[in-house]
């Protein structure tokens, strides 16, 4: 920890308020060394993990140079649209009531809307590369006005394939005076993109680059997003009378949507995000250190520096965007030799999110099915279909029935389905029949009354027993 404190820079009184509201004191490492050569207007290259405060370490000298104006003055360039979303909500919170107008611009959303926005006039824009291309060649973004140009996370945009787009962005800003360029590792590209973008840059190399792995419990949870509140439950109502639960997400949305429907379903959850007044903030994390509060829901922005003791279980909702955040989630449960858990809910298209986590960690993280309830407990949230959840690329979803080769044949199975089910030919998939156990496929507007109906049938006198196949 830094003996410098945010006070000794003498930032904007607004920005100043709102780091003061936010509960920080000292700044980490790579603030330390990098907001005064930011505010000074110096080029940076900066070497540092996600969870360092790499955000703040180029937010607050972009915010100190940046004025209410309604013209573009800084671009901040992020690989993944929940990036551009986390920073331009950090950003937001450390700008307190400087008025500044900050706009993340991404795609996967519309873009008449976002075109809306910039039509008003933004000062500070945090986007993906494709989306602000996509607005500057329609003509809402005029990169030549920007004097401020970051890139964060390099290294992944190199993985992922930006590297002209950014070349390209970088071309089009002809009044460029400071470039801010943040990674955790430094390929050959991004050697290459410093030596020629930047000018007499200040070279910053964080030792906080070491990561601790944490010795708990892993588990991953086959689930989609309409079941994730149903798992979740599960995992609280098993909870003892002396655990304490912190719940993840990834946007300021979550944490107020998770939290009204567990306090509508009677658990009692205090959220933690950085709209919080100082006040309000403390009185959370006061309550929860003390073990009055033993359901906390929190971004990993507002939950920076929480260090409690008392934390047994934690349960990634949202799978962080960035993987070295997945380390410090865990890192807050099994503390002071107790034994902790983290529970992550997976859907289909996060598998291979959970993947890549497990192989740059080094860690085993095995799927199973959400607790069953202890005695004398029920479920307070029930399990929906997930159709959609449950089906393959083309949209069918497996059926496993107890009926064998030896009993029917495919073409007899097909035709009886047809016969008793009375649904389109074209519903059905494709139709397996094995020596223990057959198989078929139906298509998800199907699946659920397809499902009813076997249930509720015999062939060849015996019950199918049908159960659906992930």
């Amino acid at each position: 920890m830094s003996i410098i404190e945010f006070s000794d820079w003498e930032l904007d009184e607004f920005i100043s308020s709102a780091i003061s509201r936010l509960g920080w004191k000292n700044p980490t490492e790579i603030q330390t060394e990098a907001v005064p050569a930011g505010i000074r207007g110096f080029d940076i290259i900066g070497q540092a993990r996600t969870g360092s405060g790499k955000t703040a370490a180029f937010g607050i000298p972009i915010l100190e140079t940046c004025s209410p104006s309604n013209g573009l003055q800084s671009l901040i360039l992020c690989p993944t649209r929940e990036l551009a979303i986390q920073v331009s909500e950090e950003i937001e919170n450390l700008q307190g009531s400087k008025g500044i107008d900050i706009c993340a611009i991404y795609g996967g959303t519309d873009i008449e809307k976002q075109a809306k926005q910039l039509q008003k006039g933004v000062d500070i824009i945090v986007g993906t590369p494709g989306r602000v291309i996509d607005m500057s060649k329609r003509g809402h973004i005029d990169l030549g006005m920007a004097s401020i140009f970051c890139l964060d996370e390099a290294d992944r945009m190199m993985d992922m394939g930006f590297l002209p787009d950014i070349t390209w962005i970088l071309g089009k800003m002809e009044n460029r005076k400071q470039t801010l360029l943040f990674s955790a590792t430094f390929p050959q590209e991004i050697l290459d993109i410093s030596e020629e973008f930047t000018n007499n840059p200040v070279f910053i190399m964080s030792n906080e680059l070491e990561i601790e792995i944490p010795e708990i419990d892993q588990y991953a949870i086959r689930v989609g997003r309409i079941n994730k509140m149903w798992a979740l439950s599960r995992i609280i109502t098993n909870m003892d009378s002396d655990d304490q639960i912190l719940i993840f997400v990834n946007t300021k949305r979550m944490v107020e949507m998770i939290s009204q429907r567990l306090n509508r379903e009677g658990f009692e959850v205090s959220s933690l995000h950085g709209d919080l007044t100082q006040n309000k903030r403390e009185k959370i994390i006061s309550n929860y250190k003390s073990g009055e509060s033993k359901i906390l829901v929190a971004t990993d922005v507002a939950a920076r520096g929480l260090d409690i003791d008392g934390v047994t279980t934690v349960v990634n909702y949202d799978l962080p965007d960035d993987f070295e955040n997945y380390v410090h989630r865990i890192g807050r449960t099994g503390r002071m030799g107790r034994h902790g858990v983290a529970w992550n809910f997976v859907s289909k298209n996060e598998k291979e999110k959970l993947n890549r986590i497990a192989s740059t960690w080094n860690l085993k993280i095995p799927y199973t099915n959400p607790p069953e309830i202890k005695d004398g407990k029920r479920d307070k949230i029930r399990k929906r279909d997930d159709w959609e959840e449950e089906s393959n690329s083309f949209g069918m979803v497996r059926i496993e029935i107890a009926i064998t080769s030896s009993e029917i044949s495919k073409y007899n199975l097909f035709e009886w389905i047809l016969r008793e089910c009375k649904i389109p030919d074209i519903a059905i998939g494709d139709i397996i029949i094995g020596k223990n156990s057959s198989f078929i496929e139906i298509h998800i507007k199907k699946a659920g009354f397809v499902l009813d109906i076997l249930k509720n049938r015999k062939l060849k006198g015996k019950k199918l027993k049908p159960m659906v196949i992930s």
